[in-house]
């Protein structure tokens, strides 16, 4: 079995001319890291320090990727499913809301 990362961009939210297919994978695993990476790469890029994680998830729900996977053949093998939104909206409190590593680990050498 094989599964297929399509790719849609949240600014053309429902085009289906802006879909792209990424390519197949083997194993759900590899479909499924796939996604997170396009999600995370996205949020990397436009995370500033200091900034909300609203601020964050609202640019990603206006100028993100939203991948996702789609069985490739009828014999569909039972998986959680990806949602990029949800995926997103906690990574963007992760991103924002823990401290930079730097000023955690001077916090635990210091204690």
């Amino acid at each position: 079995m094989s599964y297929r990362v399509l790719v849609d961009e949240n600014f053309h939210c429902r085009d289906g001319s802006h879909r792209y297919a990424l390519g197949d994978f083997a194993t759900y695993a590899e479909a499924f890291a796939v996604c997170k990476e396009i999600v995370d790469c996205f949020l990397r890029h436009e995370h500033v320090p200091g900034m909300p994680a609203s601020a964050l998830y609202f640019r990603y729900m206006m100028f993100g990727r939203d991948p996702s996977v789609v069985t490739c053949t009828d014999e569909a093998e039972a998986h959680p499913g990806f949602s990029a939104w949800d995926y997103a909206r906690q990574r963007c409190i992760e991103l924002c809301e823990s401290p930079p590593r730097e000023h955690a680990l001077e916090a635990r050498l210091s204690a």
